[in-house]
């Protein structure tokens, strides 16, 4: 099983927008972007929302059924590790081994001095094609790279190796995230990682680094963009060298986490795959569930309603729904309206300041993050919410759809 060169994973948290979703890859084909879908779904979510992994294979498997879609499809077992893969392992064939938890976790000194005899041909000058400066290698650079990151590879191949028991080898595509770490990884760090990754026998064909900068749920890139720029292209010549010298897949490619409304890299990292006709993975995740929320909004009634009852309980709850996601959110509550404001709002009000539109005075990323970490809040309404999505479903689709299309695939892809 081989990813195709792009690629786009697209998190639906109440599993109703899967032919909405696929819409906007049929609409990417017809204008001559080739890009395959991939459902994701990561644990955490399947726990708030009540739903199992069973089911994004069936919303995946009714939506090519009921558009006819022909060409390939994935369902992805998100932020998976050893302690809950198993329900994933029937019906997931795209695995993402997230091995946060392990980076900086101590190894046992015989593993980490097999490393260092390993890698250290690479001692000295390393020029990696593509990157004007070699990287000077020393032993007290491969033992920083050990010491930090060899206890997070073995979990990598512990949890590859299970799966590939379970499916065998050739039949589930693995990406591997080290994205959740506070420090961004050098081009020179993920270079090693991927050897210690092939020396484990684990063959990924994606591989999430973490990137400078803040990649905040549901809002733009915050930081520098010509160093993410330069650091993007640089690792997508450490991948390419990766491949070569470690016989790693062909295919292997960059993932971008978080990667819904970045748009001040989009541009940045098009130039950069048609410079080098390197493959991308995006994960766009809650983005689909702020356009269900500015959906019920233009649907106006009931819809609205509904909306503004979400709002203003995710504001009075905000603590707790924030606290799991405080590494990756940076909410000024100050800024957010308080919820007797946006009780008074109209429809063209609520959706002004929820979606995404840089252009628009009235778009709140306070009040769009609270919102994007806030579906815990919908999840509890149970039959209130998904009905309230099929009662509205022309205006959800229609944002579902033309968010995918217009603000990811088409800039991203096609330059546009």
């Amino acid at each position: 099983m081989q990813l195709e060169k792009y690629s786009i994973g697209h998190g639906d948290r109440f599993g109703n927008q899967g032919v909405a979703q696929l819409d906007a890859i049929l609409a990417a084909r017809a204008q001559g972007i080739d890009v395959v879908p991939v459902w994701n779904k990561s644990f955490r979510e399947h726990s708030i929302v009540g739903s199992s992994p069973a089911m994004v294979r069936q919303e995946a498997d009714a939506a090519v059924a009921a558009r006819g879609y022909q060409g390939s499809y994935y369902v992805d077992a998100d932020h998976i590790n050893l302690s809950n893969v198993e329900a994933f392992l029937a019906v997931s064939d795209f695995f993402t081994i997230d091995v946060a938890e392990a980076i900086g976790a101590p190894v046992e000194e015989t593993a980490k001095t097999e490393f260092l005899r390993r890698f250290s041909a690479y001692e000295g000058p390393l020029q990696v094609p593509g990157i004007e400066r070699p990287f000077a290698i020393s032993p007290e650079l491969l033992s920083r790279i050990a010491d930090k990151y060899l206890a997070a590879v073995q979990q990598a191949a512990a949890v590859y190796r299970h799966i590939c028991t379970e499916r065998g080898e050739d039949r589930f595509i693995a990406e591997v995230s080290v994205d959740e770490t506070d420090e961004p990884q050098s081009p020179v760090e993920l270079f090693f990682i991927l050897g210690a990754l092939a020396e484990a026998g684990v063959r990924p064909q994606t591989i999430a680094p973490r990137f400078t900068g803040r990649f905040n749920k549901g809002v733009n890139y915050v930081g520098d963009v010509a160093t993410f720029t330069r650091e993007f292209r640089e690792d997508i010549a450490v991948l390419a060298y990766a491949h070569r010298e470690f016989g790693l897949p062909a295919n292997l490619k960059l993932s971008v986490h978080s990667g819904s409304d970045k748009f001040a890299i989009y541009e940045p990292i098009h130039r950069a795959l048609k410079d080098s006709g390197a493959g991308l993975h995006l994960k766009t995740a809650g983005t689909t569930w702020l356009e269900e929320i500015i959906g019920l909004a233009e649907a106006d009634g009931e819809g609205l309603s509904l909306a503004k009852e979400i709002y203003a309980t995710a504001y009075e709850q905000a603590d707790a729904l924030c606290a799991p996601y405080a590494a990756v959110i940076d909410i000024d509550r100050a800024k957010l309206p308080a919820p007797q404001a946006v009780q008074a709002w109209t429809a063209e009000q609520y959706v002004a300041a929820l979606r995404h539109d840089l252009g628009c005075d009235a778009y709140n990323p306070n009040l769009r993050q609270l919102l994007h970490v806030g579906y815990k809040v919908a999840a509890s309404m149970g039959e209130r919410f998904t009905d309230a999505l099929v009662a509205c479903r022309q205006t959800v689709s229609q944002n579902v759809t033309e968010n995918l299309l217009v603000r990811h695939i088409q800039p991203l892809l096609a330059g546009l």
